[in-house]
């Protein structure tokens, strides 16, 4: 959602009343972003060290876990904290989650191979951010921001369900958005990352009518809002989604967008 990413959002929603819809509904990124990465050499051979910044539920923490990384991950929120700790535990990973915010983790320096941010980078003080996390890494380590968002076009689900979004949140400022996140580049680039590139490829993501309820709930627009509210948008938007489909199934349109950068070999 690329409005929400030109500037810092003025109400941050409290995903932690969420998690448990943010853990089942949110679908995390496809696996054919990771193969992607691995296609273009991104990740280091065998076991690297790892940093999520921003893990929420931890879904990129858990496959980078999963390929044998040694990963840590954090965030500021404990309850999404606590949501990531029991579903690595189910997948008997280990992964070291810290309750940090991402400007300032108090680790020590150059110690991660590279570092990730998924879906959550418009969240931070960006700048701050990114100095951080080249402080952090190792020379000539990596930082990798990433997006896995949905795509309103004329007439689609997406559209329908970004105004009913914002008939109960008018304030929301991320609908019409492209996917594309321009000014992470220079956010990059300010915290003094090279060899800034990056790929984008669009992907439908399969959702029951049910999912994709849970899934907005889950969505920054609808956390933030009191309990009620909440309530009552998902009866609306499960209405909306039986009138509009039936009962089908539902494939909604998403494009992935990865953007990284480099710390130089030679940096102190």
């Amino acid at each position: 959602m690329a409005r929400e990413g030109i500037e810092k959002p003025t109400a941050t929603p409290e995903f932690g009343k969420t998690a448990s819809a943010y853990a089942v509904h949110r679908l995390g990124f496809p696996v054919s972003m990771y193969d992607r990465w691995a296609l273009l050499g991104l990740l280091p051979a065998g076991s690297g060290k790892a940093l999520d910044m921003g893990t929420g539920t931890g879904t990129i923490a858990r496959t980078l876990a999963s390929m044998g990384h040694k990963v840590t991950a954090t965030d500021i929120d404990a309850e999404m904290l606590e949501t990531a700790r029991s579903l690595a535990s189910k997948q008997q990973l280990e992964i070291n989650f810290l309750q940090r915010p991402s400007e300032n983790t108090g680790l020590d320096g150059k110690q991660f191979d590279f570092i990730t941010a998924g879906q959550c980078w418009h969240w931070f003080d960006r700048r701050a951010a990114a100095l951080e996390a080249h402080r952090l890494l190792k020379p000539s380590g990596m930082m990798m921001i990433c997006h896995f968002d949905w795509l309103p076009l004329p007439g689609n689900i997406v559209e329908g369900t970004e105004k009913l979004i914002l008939n109960y949140n008018p304030d929301w400022k991320a609908s019409g958005g492209t996917g594309i996140y321009p000014a992470w580049f220079g956010d990059l680039a300010g915290g003094e990352f090279t060899n800034i590139q990056s790929f984008s490829y669009d992907e439908g993501a399969p959702y029951s009518q049910e999912a994709w309820v849970g899934r907005i709930e889950a969505s920054a627009g609808i956390a933030m809002l009191p309990a009620e509210k909440r309530a009552a948008f998902k009866l609306e938007l499960a209405a909306y989604l039986k009138q509009t489909y039936g009962g089908a199934a539902l494939m909604v349109p998403h494009r992935v967008f990865c953007v990284w950068g480099h710390k130089n070999q030679a940096a102190i």
